[in-house]
């Protein structure tokens, strides 16, 4: 999820702050946030600008409605940003920009669109009495010590 833009090379300081940044904001929108447009949160990532001046924060929402909580996200931005100010003790808190991680929800997706693709495989092999389309089934390897 880093891109090169946002570290220096050689330099692992922006993702240490990234990483603190996350379990942070993390702890915080559990335990601080009382929005009732918050949906359940979870913080999948933070990128760090090189200055520090910025942070995205990726998030996911398992319960609830990612526009709601992205407002909600919104407006606690600034709390947010002092509460982590407090804690992780830079020159500048980074601004925080609240990003919905949808890598999550399309992963479900292409997971449920190849059990779709091997329910049809397997019909298939079923209507034409082959096991050819049924790629599960493993073929047996021919030994390599020659005693077949």
């Amino acid at each position: 999820m880093t891109h090169d833009f946002l570290a220096r090379p050689g330099s692992s300081r922006p993702q240490r702050v990234a990483d603190q940044l996350q379990k942070e904001l993390a702890r915080l929108i559990q335990s601080e946030l009382k929005d009732p447009g918050l949906g359940m949160v979870t913080i999948t990532g933070v990128e760090v600008a090189r200055d520090f001046s910025y942070a995205d924060v990726w998030y996911t929402v398992l319960l609830g409605e990612p526009d709601k909580t992205q407002k909600a996200l919104e407006r606690a931005a600034g709390f947010l940003r002092m509460q982590v100010g407090r804690v992780v003790k830079l020159r500048v808190t980074p601004q925080l920009r609240f990003r919905f991680d949808e890598a999550p929800s399309r992963g479900v997706a292409m997971s449920a669109l190849i059990d779709k693709a091997r329910a049809e495989d397997r019909t298939m092999a079923e209507r034409h009495g082959s096991d050819a389309a049924a790629p599960d089934v493993p073929k047996s390897a021919p030994t390599v010590d020659g005693d077949d």
